[in-house]
């Protein structure tokens, strides 16, 4: 059996959880001002139509009592890696999605803890006794499956669909529901009077590939509730990467930069808090037609400086921005090749990518490299310390 668990506005949700006064108001986690975007907002803020990748000026206006707050990774990282924790107590198959969510296979782990449920009841109990926040979970068979379970009562949720009952529990469910189902898509199912996945199921191979090409079959395996992929352990795993899906989709590449920017730091915070270091920078674009493409760069020398993974990430964009300007519905961030801080081992990526040599005999070079590796120690240090605190780069500020 698989549970997936995901935090509810789990940004927000740490900012409220070091400032409890905040609790009833609208708060939203993000770049305040300027060219700034939503990363995270509380179900308060979301009342008045906030949501994730919003503009900040958009929220303000929408909201005009809503309560900014600097993005401050280092604190959400350690209390990600606290929640991590409690997963390994229970199976060592965690595939983390981002900070917030994770996939586990606790097939294994059923017969010592008698079954999926009772594990999945005893994690959510966990981590409110332990890190006072709030979680999500569903259970199924199927990666799929558990992910929609993990969403369909949130926040505070908790729904598990039996091995015999999973077709009944999805069949009443939107066309939404599908992966890979945008407005255009859904628009297409509702033209031949398809509405539910109960809908989608009952039709042919044929009919499915002759509206949706190869992506016919896709719907209709999903509609079967099959889903054949493997929770792919973070002791497997040979990088790390976080994505972000946008309600809307986006267009606007300086609100994409933004973005981009928040998941580096998301990525290169846990590269230095597992002790890690990369080699490569990995972007990952998935367009409003569904189309997906990734683009990546390597260095001669693998780092986890902020400074040098995130201007790498922003060059991939801005260079793939300038033949494409086509709307976003998801952008990711990765790195891979990576390094333990105690060995020599480097994951050979096959994929088609430039290298860039650092000037390792500059001594300008050399200085600004350790003047960054100095900033980044000291931000997560300081932002992990002090509650009501946050240490930002100044280039991370958002310009009008």
């Amino acid at each position: 059996m698989i549970i997936h668990v995901d935090m509810d506005a789990f940004y927000a949700s740490v900012e409220i959880r070091e400032q409890p006064e905040l609790a009833p108001l609208p708060v939203v986690v993000g770049g305040r001002e300027g060219r700034g975007v939503v990363a995270a907002a509380n179900y308060n803020a979301r009342k008045y139509g906030v949501r994730s990748a919003m503009p900040i000026t958009e929220a303000k206006r929408r909201c005009n009592s809503l309560i900014c707050l600097p993005v401050r990774m280092p604190l959400y990282v350690e209390a990600s890696d606290n929640i991590h924790e409690i997963f390994s107590r229970y199976t060592p198959e965690i595939e983390p999605l981002s900070l917030d969510e994770a996939f586990l296979d606790v097939t294994a782990s059923e017969k010592l803890f008698k079954n999926a449920k009772i594990i999945g009841e005893r994690i959510k109990q966990d981590i409110l006794d332990e890190t006072q926040l709030v979680c999500s979970v569903g259970i199924a068979e199927n990666k799929y499956i558990a992910k929609i379970a993990s969403d369909i009562n949130k926040p505070n949720g908790f729904v598990f669909v039996n091995p015999g009952e999973q077709q009944a529990f999805l069949d009443p469910l939107p066309i939404s529901r599908l992966w890979g189902a945008g407005k255009v898509t859904q628009k297409k199912f509702q033209a031949y009077g398809i509405d539910t996945i109960a809908d989608v199921r009952r039709q042919s191979d044929v009919f499915m590939q002759s509206i949706f090409g190869s992506q016919g079959q896709h719907f209709l395996s999903l509609s079967r509730g099959e889903d054949p992929r493997r929770v792919n352990s973070e002791t497997k795993s040979k990088s790390i990467s976080h994505e972000t899906t946008f309600e809307t989709d986006i267009d606007d590449t300086n609100l994409l930069r933004s973005v981009l920017f928040d998941l580096s730091e998301q990525v290169t915070a846990r590269l230095r808090r597992k002790k890690f270091k990369a080699k490569t920078v990995q972007l990952k674009l998935r367009y409003a037609d569904f189309t997906t493409i990734t683009r990546s760069s390597s260095l001669a020398i693998a780092d986890n400086q902020t400074d040098i993974l995130t201007e790498m990430a922003i060059e991939l964009l801005l260079k793939e921005r300038k033949k494409n300007k086509a709307a976003i519905r998801l952008i990711g961030m990765g790195a891979y090749g990576l390094i333990n801080n105690d060995t020599d081992f480097v994951d050979d990526l096959n994929v088609n990518h430039k290298s860039q040599q650092l000037e390792l005999f500059s001594n300008q070079q050399s200085d600004n490299s350790t003047r960054q590796r100095n900033i980044d120690t000291i931000s997560d240090k300081v932002n992990r310390r002090f509650g009501k605190k946050a240490v930002k780069r100044g280039r991370s500020l958002r310009k009008n």
